[in-house]
This record gives structure tokens, C-alpha cells and sequence, in this order.
């Protein structure tokens, strides 16, 4: 069998799906994706386009690796995000081919569904509470809400009580039953952070993620050492060198590459056998589509220290893949079933593709302070 075709889709809303093509007539699909940076990753694809041609698309390892170290600059994120979306559609034609699920092939089904939390968006605390509420009444037991952009102009007294207060409501809306993930997003520095996260301690949350940047590992160490809450981080950093100093300090909780940038489905199974060896968990990282779903589906089934799933939210019906998958996915209780089907199991729609298509000219949001213009980490 040989890759005969590479094609690229960028659809709305903000998504990029990767059809590969054999001269078997099999064919995989892959989410390769840079948030704001589309039409880059498209380039980075295109690149490798001639070495894939005629390749055998079973030899998954070895393409990986051509395309990683034969560039002679390694890693980054465009360059890794453009390998993880093919390394997905590699895996799903194996499967295809040898007729079971990925995760059939990397040790057998662990787990017979996979449990998933809700983000909970809002502008305001009542908005994001309704959201929570909403969210539990469908069954989920575990939801996420993000921490507020930070400026530095606003006063770090009001700042810090406004988000341990909101927090606590929240948690007083929906009771203790209910897991709460909080979203820090980078947006402040460490000393900030632990004054936040000690303040929301009593509150339990189910893990803080990046209550930093990462690029400073010895930073969201001492955040880690400073508080009794779980931290979580890893959605920013590539391949299982990116993480490896995180799980050396021995105090990372909870893990969490992105299966569409951080290499691809096997990738962040290396990465998961590494944090297991350090009783660390894994919650990937999925703010995408629904190839990157049925690809963290695919993990999960197959991974022990697999933590939980993340459901977007940013349109609950095309998350789960409706309109773009001819079998979307379905959410019982917060837990989506997992399937048998063979490869990544979903198949997709390319006349909805066709219909929702566009130039993938979607950027990042781009926050700035309203006295004296200066930038806000989104």
C-alpha cells in the first residue's frame, strides 16, 4: 500500500482536517492545527508532501521520525503540529486496514467509556454558573471555567478576591459532587498564582491548569511546591522532550499534551507511559474538532493513567462532531461510549466540508489594557 494524496480542509469554525489517500483506496483523516496559525501548519504539510508520496502508510514510526530529525531543526510547534495531524490519519488507516480500533493496537481497550468535562464560558459569574448548571443537568460530573485576564492596572487586591470568590460560587451553584477544573491560561505570574490558588484551595479544585507559562520550568515548579492543589500543564509543549524536565521535579499532577500538537496519537502515549512512571495523570489538551476527539478517544481507551476528556463547548453539536461526522459522537452522563469501529472511528462528511470551508484566516483573540494600551495575556 502506498500514500497516493495529502489533502488539506479548512473549516469553519476554526478547524483543519488532513485526508490521506492510499492506492488501496483506504483513506485517514488527521486534525493538524495551530490556533491562528492555520494557513502556517498548511505550509509545514505541504513541505513534507513529496517525501510522503508513495510511502508506505503502515511504517508510522519510521515516517514520524523522517519527518521530525531529517529536518535538522527539530520540534517547534508548527513543525510538530503539521506531523501529529498526519501521524493521526497514518493511524487511522492502519486501523482501517487491519480492521480494529487504534487503540486495539497500542495494548487493547483499558476502559469501555471515557468520561469528559464541559467548559463552562461566560462573561459574567451567573452566565458561567447557568453554564454549569446547564452542563450538570446533562449529566456531566466535571466541568472547567477559565480564570479572568489579568491587568496589572486593575489592582492585584481586587483581582485576587474577585477570583476566589467567583470560584467559590461557583462551587456553592453546583455542589461538592461536581469536579471543577480552573483554567489560569498563562495569564499570570507565579507569585500571583499562588496567592489565587491557596485561595481557592478549600474549594478542591480537580486540577489548576497553567497557573503559568511554560516555557520557565523551574517557575511552575515553584508554584507547584508552593501550593496543595493539583497543576496541571503541558497543552503548550511538544513531543516527550518537551515534558521531560516537568516530570523529573516530581510534583506535576496532571499532564496535558495535545494529541494535535504535540505528535500525534503514539507520541502522547510515550508521554503518558513517562508521566506514569511518576504517578502522574493525563488530560489532554482538545480545544479542536472532531477528528482531535475521536483521536484523545482513542488514547484514553488504551491509557491507565488517563484522567479525563475535554469537551470544548464551543458549539456542543459540532464538538461531538455533528454535520461533520456521518457517525457524531454521543455524550450518556458525561461519558462518551467507546466504539469498535476500526482506525479513529468516526467517518467524515466532505460535503459538509466543502459547505462550511474557508481561507483558515482565524487569528487568536488580541487583549490589550483600556488605560494605557498595553498587552493582556489572552
Amino acid at each position: 500500500m502506498k500514500i497516493t494524496n495529502i489533502e488539506i480542509f479548512h473549516v469553519k469554525p476554526r478547524w483543519t482536517f488532513l485526508k490521506i489517500s492510499t492506492d488501496e483506496g483506504i483513506c485517514g483523516w488527521g486534525e493538524p492545527m495551530v490556533e491562528g496559525r492555520a494557513r502556517t501548519v498548511e505550509t509545514a504539510i505541504l513541505e513534507h508532501k513529496d517525501f510522503l508520496l508513495g510511502q508506505d502508510p503502515l511504517r508510522i514510526e519510521y515516517l514520524w521520525q523522517s519527518m521530525y530529525r531529517n529536518t535538522f531543526y527539530r520540534g517547534g510547534i508548527i513543525l510538530v503540529s503539521a506531523i501529529s495531524g498526519i501521524e493521526q490519519a497514518l493511524w487511522d488507516i492502519k486501523g482501517k486496514f487491519y480492521n480494529m480500533p487504534v487503540y486495539e493496537m497500542l495494548g487493547g481497550m483499558y476502559r469501555d467509556k471515557v468520561r469528559i468535562y464541559g467548559h463552562c464560558w461566560g462573561a459574567t459569574t451567573e452566565k458561567i454558573i447557568d453554564r454549569a448548571l446547564e452542563r450538570k443537568s446533562k449529566g456531566f460530573t466535571a466541568i472547567k471555567v477559565l480564570l479572568e485576564p489579568f491587568s496589572e492596572n486593575r489592582g492585584v487586591k481586587k483581582y485576587i478576591e474577585a477570583q476566589v470568590r467567583r470560584f467559590s460560587e461557583i462551587r456553592s451553584a453546583v455542589g461538592d459532587e461536581m469536579d471543577i477544573a480552573i483554567d489560569f491560561h498563562g495569564r499570570v505570574n507565579p507569585d500571583l498564582a499562588i496567592q489565587i490558588i491557596n485561595g481557592i484551595e478549600t474549594d478542591r479544585p480537580l486540577f489548576v491548569e497553567e497557573p503559568c507559562l511554560p516555557e520557565n520550568t523551574e517557575a511552575m515548579v515553584r508554584i507547584a511546591r508552593s501550593v496543595r492543589v493539583p497543576i496541571a500543564t503541558g497543552e503548550r509543549l511538544v513531543t516527550r522532550f518537551g515534558i521531560r524536565s516537568l516530570l523529573e521535579s516530581g510534583v506535576m499532577a496532571v499532564i496535558q499534551p495535545d494529541l494535535c500538537h504535540a505528535g500525534g496519537i503514539f507520541e502522547v502515549r510515550k508521554m503518558a507511559a513517562m508521566a506514569e512512571t511518576y504517578y502522574c495523570k493525563v488530560a489532554p489538551h482538545n480545544p479542536l474538532g472532531p477528528v482531535s476527539l475521536a483521536a484523545n478517544i482513542q488514547l484514553a481507551a488504551c491509557t491507565p493513567n488517563f484522567l479525563i476528556a475535554e469537551h470544548f463547548g464551543m458549539k456542543e453539536e459540532w464538538d461531538i462532531g455533528q454535520g461533520y461526522l456521518k457517525n457524531p459522537f454521543t455524550i450518556e452522563d458525561g461519558y462518551i461510549p467507546l466504539r469498535a469501529s476500526p482506525g479513529l472511528g468516526i467517518e467524515m462528511n466532505e460535503e459538509i466540508l466543502a459547505e462550511r470551508g474557508y481561507d483558515g484566516a482565524w487569528d487568536s483573540p488580541r487583549l490589550y489594557a483600556e488605560d494605557d494600551g498595553s498587552i493582556i495575556d489572552w
